[in-house]
């Protein structure tokens, strides 16, 4: 055995991270990050070791954007740096600061073949918003903070930092310690008067703001904004775009709108690419984004009827705009009429008669996270997602984001309970969605979590299901059914949790299980056999469209 030392790369990686305010790294070992692990042993920072690397980046992105800090997922190479990968495509669209480090070959045998020996930084860059392969250990230091301010600056984001094996065994002959720089792109006073006088010249404008703006993570900022502009301020996450059910009617208010303000909200798919769905026929927009690349899509999309394009940081622009709002005009119809349209719903079928429809577990789960004040939502996708998306809750949430990606709930379940140790976790996902990353009940369980799972069982993929029907037909529906005797519960039971069964249409037995699962104490699985449902569609003024995400 070596003699313990203080001064070698992986130290000074730890202590870079602790003068970052890191206080929990999500893990899955091998070999080349072992030296990290021995450095984290009396560093103070919880080491939490997932049964999947996709669980640690997917841990880290809802830790970050629970607790407002950088989220860090810690994972092998080859293999293991490319289970990873995927998961960085959430975050990236969820744009949430998250840095993934991953063990790399040596490079004193760069091109010889080493063990896992892979160009990373590449593989990494689609996915990223910055990618690098660490020096020297006298580098590292200067390098972690280079990452980490990345992630932090601008529209926040995913990185990536290869560790070369032998950078984090070797001494360090330089300081161990590196600042950490944010670049923080300002609004103008002057620039923030001319948005104030672009929102103040229309009769029914909009702001719509990007997944970095959600409540959860700004606060109180948004509502401050449309206080001071007296202006329906909203903040879009979810891959539906202007048919998120949680939005209810958004899609009447885009049509209706005069102007319309992005902030930080890209002009993509969500906003239907700026097309029809948004604004009334002469409308006029502004935007304001940190990213050049999408002033300029926004540009493209739209001409002449772009008033304002402004490269500035969202939420420090938000502040700004705050301050230099004065005579907000008296909208008190365009308010309400706004009010009326995102609180809208779906109704519920009329048929239910043979299990629980996804709307009745919805409004069960409701009923729990209003118990406490402040409890964590955190909803996987797929249409059972959706239809979870869409309940009341004024606390914080956790939702599947832009991307689409689904299996995450697990992972981000155990997160939260860890960001938010004294408030219960509810997890919604469906039975699909739920056996991504099953195996992390018993990381749950062996970390001393608590949440409550409630698996939407329809014995389905249902959301491929709900497109074969809508674009082959009933009768060409296959290859989308689930067993029915798959016992998820069971599961979550044998891996070191509680699990409950409800395969009843009565909702006071939901409430039992429900009840039962959080008085348990321990990572809980509430497995509820529900109708098979189409994600909700909103019905407000405009004509209905199916589901698509």
């Amino acid at each position: 055995m070596r003699d313990h030392q203080t001064n070698l790369g992986a130290n000074a990686l730890v202590q870079g991270l602790r003068d970052a305010g890191v206080q929990c790294i999500f893990s899955l070992s091998g070999n080349q990050i072992m030296p990290v692990y021995d450095a984290l042993l009396d560093s103070g920072i919880r080491l939490v070791h997932v049964r999947h690397e996709a669980a640690a980046v997917y841990m880290a992105e809802a830790y970050a954007q629970l607790t407002g800090q950088i989220g860090v997922a810690l994972v092998t190479a080859g293999a293991g740096f490319g289970n990873a990968l995927g998961a960085l495509i959430s975050a990236r669209a969820s744009e949430t600061p998250v840095v993934l480090l991953s063990g790399d070959s040596p490079r004193g045998q760069d091109g010889m073949g080493a063990f896992q020996e892979m160009d990373q930084v590449t593989m990494a860059r689609p996915v990223t918003k910055h990618a690098l392969r660490a020096s020297t250990a006298d580098q590292l230091p200067a390098e972690l903070a280079q990452v980490i301010g990345a992630a932090q600056s601008g529209r926040p984001g995913p990185v990536h930092l290869a560790l070369p094996v032998d950078v984090l065994t070797r001494p360090l002959e330089g300081p161990a310690t590196h600042a950490i720089t944010t670049k923080v792109q300002s609004l103008g006073n002057s620039d923030a008067e001319s948005i104030v006088a672009f929102v103040n010249a229309a009769r029914r404008p909009l702001v719509l703001a990007g997944p970095a703006m959600a409540h959860t993570r700004t606060g109180d900022a948004l509502a401050q904004l449309q206080s001071a502009l007296n202006a329906p301020v909203i903040c879009m996450e979810s891959p539906r775009g202007l048919r998120d059910p949680s939005l209810g009617a958004l899609i009447d208010l885009t049509r209706s709108a005069d102007r319309i303000l992005l902030l930080g909200k890209s002009p993509d798919f969500t906003t239907g690419f700026l097309g029809k769905d948004m604004g009334v026929p002469d409308a006029r927009f502004a935007i304001i984004d940190p990213e050049e690349t999408e002033l300029a899509r926004a540009s493209a999309r739209i001409g002449k009827r772009l008033d304002m394009s402004v490269q500035a940081d969202a939420l420090p622009a938000l502040r700004t705009v705050v301050s230099c709002a004065t005579n907000a005009p008296d909208r008190a119809e365009w308010m309400a009429e706004a009010q009326h349209a995102l609180a809208l719903r779906a109704n519920l079928p009329k048929d239910t008669t043979s299990h629980l429809h996804p709307m009745q577990l919805g409004a069960a789960i409701e009923a729990q996270l209003a118990r406490v004040p402040g409890s964590v939502l955190i909803c996987d996708g797929g249409e059972f997602g959706q239809w979870m998306q869409a309940i009341h809750h004024d606390g914080p949430r956790v939702i599947n984001g832009v991307s689409g990606a689904i299996g995450a709930g697990p992972a981000y379940a155990i997160a939260a309970s860890i960001a938010c140790p004294d408030v219960p976790v509810i997890a919604a996902m469906g039975d699909g969605t739920a056996g991504f990353l099953l195996a992390e009940y018993e990381t749950a369980a062996r970390e001393g979590t608590r949440f409550t799972a409630v698996i939407g069982n329809d014995n389905l993929w249902n959301a491929e299901h709900q497109i074969q029907i809508r674009e082959f037909g009933e009768d060409r529906t296959h290859s989308c059914a689930l067993s029915s005797q798959a016992r998820y519960d069971l599961s979550a039971s044998a891996l070191g949790g509680f699990g409950v069964y409800v395969d009843a249409i009565d909702p006071a037995a939901l409430k039992e299980a429900l009840d039962k699962a959080q008085a348990s104490g321990l990572p809980a699985c509430v497995n509820v056999r529900i109708v098979p449902a189409p994600a909700p569609v909103v019905q407000g003024n405009s004509p209905a469209a199916e589901a698509t995400h």
